[in-house]
C-alpha cells in the first residue's frame, strides 16, 4: 500500500506510522512539524519517507508537499489526516491568531491536502480523517475546547460531504472521532487525567480501519471512545 500519514511525529499519529511501517509492503510518506522526529522515522524504516510540514501555514508549503507526494507515488491508496493543534483556553480568552491556527491545522490544512492528493487516488482508495469526540454532535462538551471542537466538527462534516462527491471515483472517505487517548495533547487539555486507551492501541485500530474499513463503510463519522474525555 502507498500511504500518506499527515501528522506523524507524535502521539497517535507517530504510532500509526510505526505500526504501518512494520509491513515492508507499505510505502509511507509521513509529515509533521518535528523534523527530529521525522528523521528518526526515516532512519529506522527504509519504507518511510518524511517531509517537514506545518498545516497552520500550508499555503506557503503547498508546492513542496505536492512535489514530495507526486515524486514518491504514482498512486496513493490511503491518506490519513492525523495532524491536530490545540490551545486549551476558554472561548473569551482565545486570541484570534490562536483560533485561526487551530482552524488552519485541524480543518483548512487537511482539506487542502486532500485536494492535492485526490488526483493520485483511484477506485478502492481510502481517506481517513481523524476528528474528536469534542466535535461529535451530541457529545459532552468541555470548557477550553470550543475552537478545537468546532474545527474537528468541521472536518467531520467535510468528510461526509467528500464521500458524496467522490463516490463516482470509488474513493471512500470516513472520519474517526476519537475519545480519550493518553497523549501529550490530552495532558494539555486535561492535566492529570489518565485515559483508558494508550496511543499505541488506538493507532492499531486506526491503521486497521484505514486498511480495511472502507470495504464496509463510507461517508460515516464513527465515535471511537471508551471515555470522553
Amino acid at each position: 500500500m502507498n500511504i500518506i500519514v499527515n501528522g506523524g511525529t507524535r502521539g497517535v499519529g507517530k504510532e500509526v506510522v510505526l505500526y504501518l511501517a512494520q509491513d515492508n509492503r507499505n510505502q509511507i510518506l509521513a509529515t509533521g512539524r518535528d523534523e527530529k522526529a521525522l528523521k528518526s522515522l526515516s532512519t529506522r524504516f527504509k519504507n518511510v519517507h518524511t517531509l517537514p510540514l506545518d498545516l497552520s501555514v500550508f499555503d506557503t508549503q503547498i508546492e513542496s508537499f505536492r512535489d514530495a507526494a507526486y515524486s514518491h507515488f504514482k498512486r496513493v491508496d490511503i491518506l490519513i489526516n492525523m495532524a491536530g493543534l490545540l490551545f486549551a483556553k476558554e472561548f473569551m480568552d482565545i486570541e484570534n491568531n490562536e483560533a485561526r491556527l487551530m482552524m488552519e491545522t485541524n480543518f483548512f490544512g487537511p482539506a487542502s491536502v486532500i485536494r492535492i492528493v485526490k488526483p493520485l487516488m483511484s477506485k478502492g482508495s481510502h481517506i481517513v480523517n481523524i476528528s474528536s469526540m469534542g466535535g461529535f454532535q451530541g457529545s459532552a462538551k468541555y470548557k477550553g475546547l470550543s475552537y478545537y471542537s468546532a474545527s474537528k466538527a468541521a472536518l467531520a462534516c467535510l468528510s461526509e460531504c467528500m464521500a458524496a462527491e467522490f463516490i463516482e471515483s470509488g474513493i471512500s472517505v470516513n472520519c474517526l472521532a476519537l475519545g480519550a487517548v493518553q497523549t501529550e495533547m490530552l495532558e494539555e487539555a486535561f492535566p492529570g487525567y489518565k485515559a483508558p486507551v494508550d496511543a499505541k492501541n488506538m493507532a492499531e485500530f486506526i491503521s486497521d480501519f484505514a486498511l480495511k474499513g472502507h470495504k464496509f463503510i463510507n461517508g460515516k463519522i464513527i465515535p471511537v471512545a471508551v471515555n470522553n474525555p
